[in-house]
Order: structure tokens, then C-alpha cells, then sequence
């Protein structure tokens, strides 16, 4: 219990720390404590005839709403019931972002402690220390605003949702953080499969070896016994469904619509295209993973002498080390769970209609990087001096995004259009 309680302490620090003068007083964009706020006072739309702010509202019925998932507004209610509206949201994000890394170490130490990664301890530590300080994590965790919050909020519970998706142990456990997660990210619904192929995992019958096989699928199908595979999946759904239906239910009292969550209603310069295309399309792919794949930092022989596109920067080069999953040692049923879960959410990000703009690097990786983490731990590929070098350029690439990031403008282009990404000749 120490390691994570001193992991927790040691990252909430640095994370205040990389704050500094920024903790004091409430962030630009409010809207998760505005929604506390709100449900306090037994209402679901924003108290006052006008929003605190101007971007990222939805109008409806003559009122304003929150249309971001609700759960990030539940986790910061209790702040809000002392402090109301002058609740230093910068500072209690950072606060609450410390554990993300602690409970992420609780989850490679499970995979040590039970002989599933192979790893040690310093392994362990020095993933934690990526994901922590290597990864855009680092730089959400120190903004504050509803975007980075959003994210903020949503990764610990990946860590305890695939923590207690291990072997299908805890399968209402696992249902009920996914479905937090998704009532925060909703395209993390869509790390279910995981849980599912633990599921038949652990239901298998026959412990036969699969490596080897012409039909390893087939294979391991014919071994699982399927109505205690169908049990344990039903105990995981069960949370996820009353949590939607909640949901839904909430929908339905705003806006007369169970399945409308308000996106429509938004007061944003970008509302012709969401109402031509919809919020996820095929039409987005070639952006987004321009931003994923190929947006570099702009190089110039004038000062500051290197800037950034508000588009943010590739994954590959924020956090190098996760082209480390590419090439696991070893292929098993828990590995190929996991990335088919992390492909899931990856592809379905990729088909948005924002790319995470505004942003030092690719945000919507969070959804699905403890996955990733993961996959390093059990991959079994040896960390020698490639993966450290790579460790350092990691932490060296985003504790410049988090001391610079929405600081100092002069690193980053001014582009309010969203059509830049790359460097203009």
C-alpha cells in the first residue's frame, strides 16, 4: 500500500507544483463546477439566465446546458458544495490527477505479483513514471479546464476498470467503472471487449495451448464453457445498462430526447459542420490522423525558434515508447484483448470531429493509454537503454507542453480556424 500512496503523493506534488500561480482562483472554462453547482441546487440547466462563458454551451428551451457526460461534475461536487463558484478548480484536478499514476502501479503490480508481465518493480516504476510524466497525461493534468478535466477524471478509472477485468474477478466492478468512464468519455464504452475476452478467458474449460495453431481462434472457443462465460458477462452489464439508462433518462428531461445529448444545441463556430457530417464520420479520418501520425513541431531560424500547431503533436512523438506494442515478445489471449479494445476507442476518436484542438499533444490518447501501458508491461520485450533513452525524451517532450502549454503563447500558432496542422510555407 506505501508504493501508491507514495506515487499518489510524489506526481499531486509535481502536478502543483507545474502549476504554480495558475491554482489560484477558477479556471476559463468552469463548466464541470458550474454543473455541480446546478445539481446542487436540484436543476439540471445553468443557474443564471447566461453561462460563465462562452464556449462549449448548448441553448435549449431557453436555458443553458452542460453538455459534456456528468460524471467529472460529480467528482468535484463536494469542492463546490464549500466553495461554490470560486472553487480553485486548476488546483483540485491537479490534486485528484495523482491518481492515475498511483492506481495504474496497482495494476502492473497485480500483473507482477501474479506472473501475468514478467516485470520487476523498477519496470513497474518506470512505467508509471511514463505514463505519469512521458505521456499528454502530465499536461492535462495541470489545465484544468472541462476538456483536460474530462481526461483527468476518466484515467484512474480505466486503471481500476482493467485491474478488475483481469481474469473477469470483479465483473461488477468492472462494469461499474466502465460505465463511470463512459458517463465521462463516452467512447471508452467501447474498451468492453476486453472484459469480454477475459470473460471467455476465464471460462475456459480446456486450458489447451493456442501458440501454435491454424485456428487459434477456434481453438480457444471450442474450450470455453459458455453459459459460465455468459454469466460473469451479464453481472458486467448490468451496472453498465443502469448507468446508461440514467443517462438517457437525464437526456430525456433536457431535451425531450433520451438519445440527444445536446450536442446539437451548441453555441460554437463549428455547428455547421457537426450538423453536415454528424460528430463522428469517415470525413474526419484523414485529419485526425494526420494529427495522429505526422504533426511535427515547426521549425524556424527565428525566436522562439520552434512552435507548435494547435493541433498538437503526434503520439509517436510525445510518447515514442508506445511504438513499443507494436512488437510484443509474446502474443496471448490478454494482449490481443487489450488491443483490440485500445483499436476500438483509437479508430472511433479518429472519426470525430475535433481532433482534440486545442492541444500540446494527441489528448484523446488518454482514452486509451493505460491500455497501451499495459501492453509494454506484458509484451515481455526487454527495457534496456533504447527504452530509458526514450523514457528521458519522453518526460523531457511533455514537461515542456506542461510548463509552456496555454503559458507561453509564443511557442504555440495562433490559428483559431482549425485548418492548420502543418508548418505553412
Amino acid at each position: 500500500m506505501r508504493a501508491p500512496v507514495l506515487i499518489y503523493a510524489c506526481t499531486a506534488l509535481v502536478y502543483v507544483v507545474t502549476l504554480w500561480t495558475r491554482m489560484r482562483g477558477p479556471s476559463d472554462n468552469v463548466h464541470f463546477v458550474s454543473l455541480a453547482e446546478s445539481y446542487l441546487h436540484g436543476q439540471l440547466s445553468v443557474l443564471g439566465d447566461r453561462p460563465p462563458g462562452n464556449n462549449d454551451w448548448a441553448s435549449f428551451g431557453g436555458r443553458w446546458y452542460v453538455v459534456f457526460p456528468p460524471f467529472p461534475a460529480l467528482v468535484i461536487l463536494p469542492a463546490v458544495a464549500i466553495w461554490h463558484a470560486a472553487v480553485w478548480d486548476r488546483l483540485y484536478w491537479a490534486l485528484f490527477a495523482g491518481l492515475g499514476p498511483a492506481l495504474l502501479y496497482v495494476l502492473l503490480r497485480h500483473l507482477r505479483e501474479h506472473a501475468q508481465s514478467g516485470r520487476r518493480p523498477r519496470e513497474d516504476l518506470a512505467l508509471t513514471v511514463l505514463f505519469a510524466f512521458g505521456s499528454i497525461y502530465y499536461c492535462a493534468s495541470v489545465q484544468g479546464t472541462v476538456w483536460y478535466a474530462a481526461h483527468v477524471v476518466a484515467c484512474p478509472l480505466l486503471a481500476l476498470y482493467v485491474l478488475f477485468s483481469v481474469d473477469a474477478r470483479r465483473p461488477i466492478l468492472a462494469g461499474c467503472v466502465l460505465g463511470l468512464a463512459w458517463a465521462t468519455r463516452p467512447t471508452t464504452l467501447l474498451l468492453a471487449p476486453f472484459f469480454a475476452i477475459e470473460a471467455l478467458a476465464s471460462a475456459r474449460a480446456v486450458a489447451a495451448p493456442l501458440v501454435g495453431s491454424s485456428r487459434p481462434v477456434w481453438r480457444f472457443l471450442q474450450g470455453v464453457n459458455i453459459p459460465r462465460a455468459v454469466r460473469t458477462c451479464a453481472l458486467f452489464a448490468l451496472p453498465l445498462i443502469i448507468i446508461v439508462a440514467i443517462s438517457c433518462w437525464l437526456n430525456w428531461l433536457r431535451f425531450g430526447d433520451p438519445f440527444e445529448v445536446g450536442y446539437r444545441y451548441l453555441r460554437i463556430r463549428w455547428a455547421a459542420r457537426i450538423e453536415k457530417w454528424g460528430l463522428f464520420n469517415y470525413h474526419y479520418v484523414s485529419k485526425n490522423l494526420a494529427v495522429f501520425l505526422a504533426a511535427l513541431p515547426w521549425l524556424s531560424n527565428a525566436a522562439p525558434y520552434v512552435r507548435v500547431s494547435r493541433h498538437g503533436l503526434a503520439l509517436w512523438v510525445t510518447t515514442p515508447s508506445y511504438l513499443g506494442v507494436l512488437w510484443p515478445k509474446r502474443v496471448n489471449p490478454r494482449i490481443v484483448g487489450l488491443s483490440i479494445a485500445a483499436l476500438c476507442v483509437a479508430v472511433m476518436n479518429l472519426s470525430y470531429q475535433n481532433s482534440g484542438w486545442i492541444q500540446f499533444g494527441y489528448r484523446f490518447s488518454l482514452d486509451y493509454s493505460v491500455l497501451l501501458i499495459a501492453l509494454l508491461a506484458l509484451g515481455g520485450r526487454r527495457f534496456g537503454v533504447g527504452f530509458y533513452l526514450l523514457l528521458v525524451w519522453s518526460c523531457a517532450v511533455n514537461t515542456f507542453g506542461a510548463c509552456t502549454f496555454e503559458r507561453a503563447e509564443r511557442f504555440y500558432d495562433r490559428d483559431g480556424s482549425q485548418q492548420v496542422i502543418f508548418q505553412p510555407d
